[in-house]
């Protein structure tokens, strides 16, 4: 969470909470203009606090993304001619499992790319694996057989991401928004990294010795 946007909500909301009192006051001394006015204040303040904290809850879950990140390591496990478990290890330690069914490994992210006017309230490029899911080489496998994709992104009260899509108010602060996929074979045991970029995500097969610890 960016400090400096916990900051500026704690100063806004107590900015909020004087102007409020500064408007008890007014109307205490029937002061109806400058309680008007001081009660307008307090709700922009307000305003201000709430539309701070809904960035900082909606960015929950994205990680900051410099010009290479790995977000996760991989060790496949074919479990039949069409179909393979996937063993992630993520880049903050936890670890999960994933029956899929086809040929190959599919995994996508949402990235957010804030314009440089935000980046001064700690906002940089970020991103979020989104779902895991088994692909098909051939097409007609692909529509016909067996789908299986898991959410890889966990659960929020609000997703920015969501947000940019619904409401043209955040314009002016996300450069760009978009969803970035990439998939790879997994018709034998391997181990691979995923890793996100600000162009976009990528698979690359690496050998044990890369991986930093056993993935079960």
């Amino acid at each position: 969470m960016p400090n400096i946007l916990v900051i500026l909500i704690a100063c806004a909301a107590l900015l909020s909470l004087i102007f409020f009192i500064a408007t008890v006051a007014a109307l205490r001394k029937k002061e109806l203009f400058s309680s008007a006015f001081r009660f307008l204040l307090a709700l922009l303040a307000l305003s201000l606090a709430g539309f701070l904290g809904m960035i900082v809850i909606a960015t929950a879950g994205y990680r900051a993304l410099t010009y290479e990140e790995i977000a996760a390591v991989v060790k496949t496990e074919p479990t039949g001619a069409k179909g393979f478990t996937a063993h992630f290890l993520f880049s903050d330690g936890h670890e999960a499992s994933y029956r899929l069914a086809g040929d190959a490994l599919y995994v996508d992210a949402h990235i957010l790319k804030w314009k440089p006017i935000v980046n001064i309230l700690g906002l940089h490029t970020a991103y979020e694996l989104d779902r895991v899911a088994g692909r098909y080489i051939d097409l007609k496998e692909e529509r016909e057989n067996i789908r299986t994709v898991f959410l890889l992104s966990r659960d929020k009260p609000v997703d920015m991401f969501n947000l940019r899509q619904r409401y043209s108010l955040l314009r002016p602060l996300l450069d760009a928004e978009y969803g970035s996929a990439s998939f790879i074979n997994s018709d034998k045991p391997a181990y691979f990294e995923i890793r996100v970029s600000t162009t976009g995500l990528l698979i690359r097969k690496v050998g044990r010795e890369a991986v930093p610890r056993p993935i079960r």
